[in-house]
């Protein structure tokens, strides 16, 4: 290797490191996050009495009673619209059948209760039976009306999941001190965890030195009690300035052969992952070849933004695990070897698309120079990251990119003036 390549690579390979540093995740916010904000000017406030029984709930046991009531502390009559925001303790999102919810007037009036998942959170409403749900209820001035809701853990309440929090959240019917919360208790004392997913093990392509195909792993971990009831998707997308997923081909590993992944306009869809994945499953390493299609637009060395995402493949799809990362592909020459087709065993026992019991994921971003000069880099990320929000494209995190890539530039640039006035010498 010629001695100028071998000095200007630590300085690029440190370059992306720390751009990949400055682009972090977002932390999911919670349902109650999307309130109708509470501007101080509502008259209702809500109180939760105790549970009857008291007892933990059971999967599949007998449900649980509570007065939901709401006072109204003005001297005219105001509406309230009732719904409860429920939050389990876990990674798992909740499914529409995992909790049973059901709600009747204090004075017999029967109500309509129902369940809805916005941005896969958990929503308990109800309103008056044989009314639209959007007219609410008139409580009139200096009284009250009271509500028995009855909540209920189904047999399918996932086993990574523990005690489940409801809340009446802020809105602009409430008082400032309006809200009223209470955390259901379950049978087991319970650990919750989250879920970790991260890329690495950046490389050349087997048999091939070509530029326009990178190997990597997309890694999973899971820990705390419990395990997800359902099979797991993983959303692949790849974006670069100006295209997208129709620019790439992705295949995977399983059992030791290498496999087409099929995609849509937006992402890949990865292998899924068996229902039961847990801590005691282990960490579970999916190897991926990611290759630019024969005829790509793209005419030089690009840029690659990975991001991974991870949600249940059936019902809520609320985004459970992400994960995000940069690799670099240019166009291969007409002498440039292609990859082989054959199936051949990984490079080594960390690319396989087994599961094993190794370490877990670090917290900082790592880079690995592939072969051929392709790079690749990688920040981990879990539960906390959303799908909607701020992320490495939004202006904050793209300014403090733009300035660590001008630092890494101007490293370059006194590297080779360096290097200039010594050959002077």
């Amino acid at each position: 290797m010629p001695a100028r390549t071998a000095a200007r690579r630590p300085v690029r390979a440190a370059a992306a490191t720390a751009v990949v540093a400055a682009v972090a995740g977002t932390a999911l916010m919670p349902l109650s996050a999307y309130a109708a904000p509470n501007d101080g000017t509502g008259v209702l406030k809500v109180t939760i009495a105790d549970l009857d029984p008291s007892g933990p709930l059971k999967r599949g046991g007998a449900a649980e009673t509570f007065d939901l009531t709401v006072t109204n502390t003005s001297d005219k009559a105001a509406v309230f619209h009732p719904q409860l925001i429920g939050t389990p303790s876990g990674p798992s999102p909740l499914q529409k059948d995992d909790v049973t919810f059901k709600v009747v007037a204090a004075d017999g009036q029967p109500a309509t209760s129902f369940i809805e998942q916005k941005d896969g959170g958990w929503q308990g409403k109800f309103h008056a039976a044989g009314k639209p749900a959007g007219d609410g209820y008139e409580v009139p001035a200096n009284s009250a009306l009271t509500w028995k809701v009855t909540i209920g853990l189904s047999t399918n309440y996932p086993s990574n999941l523990g005690d489940f929090k409801l809340e009446v959240p802020p809105s602009s019917e409430l008082t400032k001190d309006g809200t009223a919360s209470h955390t259901l208790k379950t049978d087991s004392v319970f650990k919750a965890g989250k879920l970790n997913t991260w890329f690495d093990g950046f490389g050349a392509c087997q048999g091939s030195t070509a530029p326009d195909c990178l190997e990597l792993n997309v890694k999973y971990l899971a820990d705390g009690d419990g395990a997800f009831n359902t099979e797991l998707a993983t959303r692949l997308e790849l974006e670069a300035a100006g295209f997208g997923t129709p620019d790439f081909q992705v295949r995977a590993q399983v059992d030791g052969k290498w496999q087409d992944v099929k995609s849509d306009s937006v992402a890949f869809n990865l292998p899924e992952i068996s229902k039961g994945f847990g801590a005691a499953s282990g960490e579970r390493t999916t190897r991926l070849q990611v290759k630019l299609v024969p005829k790509t637009k793209l005419t030089k060395a690009a840029q690659i933004d990975l991001k991974a995402k991870v949600a249940f493949a059936k019902g809520n799809p609320k985004v459970i695990a992400a994960a995000t990362g940069k690799i670099e592909l240019a166009p291969a020459t007409s002498s440039s070897p292609s990859p082989t087709t054959s199936a051949s065993p990984s490079p080594s026992a960390s690319a396989s698309a087994s599961a094993s019991a190794s370490a877990s994921p670090s917290a900082s971003a790592s880079t690995t120079a592939a072969a051929g000069g392709t790079t690749g880099t990688t920040s981990t990320g879990s539960g906390s990251l959303a799908n909607t929000g701020a992320d490495s494209n939004t202006g904050l995190y793209s300014a403090l990119a733009a300035a660590l890539v001008t630092t890494g530039g101007a490293a370059v640039w006194l590297g080779a003036r360096r290097r200039k006035a010594v050959s002077q010498a």
